[in-house]
């Protein structure tokens, strides 16, 4: 950065510096040109994205899906997914929410045919422009595997692995333990290793994809697994407002009897976006 008058002379500017003189600089490698006001601000503007405040630069949304009959038989289906996230040049903060609540009468008195909730908090920290260290809490029900709780804290390293301004690719390598609490009295508990991966790319100006898979190997009870799959697809109307589309699919190899080993939600419905930029600094 030279700081001083500046007048030009073909295809160079001259730069009159306080200490060193007149520097010359090629115009084609000049960035920017600032007044000394407009660079107080510039420097004001990097020093809040780089020390925002906590309860700065939160991006997130809401989706929301409902269906209902009436007539021969009446059935209700709700489903809510919400995801917030605070992301830095140095960390990352994310905590997510998805349900489903389904109820009918088709056999003649109301009963619920779906009940399920998951949600999790995690933290990303930047080793470097590649590496990240993660933490992460995960917990889970499900009526109908008779899950009353599941408490899964984990931990690891990831690697940014693929990043362009429309695409992002990262994999995560780490442990886990998994806490099962079933209604009919079963606990158990697991040591497992984690793989994961999360693909984000948008299509166009309007049009996003949020993948992300994890696979939980158990090291306590050899050959069972449990994988964590979710997708999301986005399409924005407004700003603010877009429609979407979202699979959350949970897999475990070895449920309680009874049970089957596989729970999937299916939603679609209206999405609704916010976010709280840094204020901006002072002129």
């Amino acid at each position: 950065m030279l700081v001083g008058d500046v007048t030009t002379a073909g295809d160079k500017f001259n730069v009159a510096t306080k200490d060193t003189g007149t520097v010359a600089a090629a115009k084609a490698q000049v960035q920017a040109i600032r007044s000394k006001d407009e660079q107080a601000a510039y420097d004001a503007d990097i020093d809040h994205s780089r020390n925002p405040r906590l309860i700065d630069l939160w991006n997130g949304f809401l989706d929301l899906g409902y269906a209902t009959t009436r007539g021969n038989t009446d059935t209700s289906s709700f489903t809510l997914n919400t995801d917030v996230t605070r992301s830095t040049t140095r960390d990352k903060i994310e905590a997510k929410f998805t349900m489903i609540d389904s109820s009918s009468n088709a056999s003649g008195t109301d009963i619920t045919t779906a009940n399920a909730k998951r949600g999790g908090v995690a933290y990303n920290l930047n080793i470097n422009k590649r590496w990240f260290g993660f933490g992460s809490v995960n917990l889970e029900s499900d009526q109908f595997q008779s899950l009353d709780l599941r408490f899964n804290p984990a931990g690891g390293v990831g690697y940014h692995a693929f990043t362009t301004p429309k695409t992002t690719f990262d994999l995560e390598l780490g442990a886990s333990e998994d806490r099962e609490y079933f209604s009919t009295g079963l606990d158990r508990s697991f040591t497992e290793i984690l793989l994961g991966e999360e693909f984000v790319h948008k299509v166009n100006a309007s049009t996003s994809i949020h993948e992300q898979a994890t696979v939980f190997p158990n090291i306590s009870s050899t050959g069972n697994y449990r994988i964590n799959f979710d997708l999301a697809a986005v399409t924005a109307i407004r700003k603010w407002f877009g429609w979407q589309f979202t699979v959350s699919d949970r897999y475990l190899s070895n449920p309680i009897a009874g049970r089957k080993d596989n729970d999937i939600i299916i939603s679609t419905g209206l999405r609704l976006t916010f976010s709280n930029p840094a204020p901006a600094p002072a002129k």
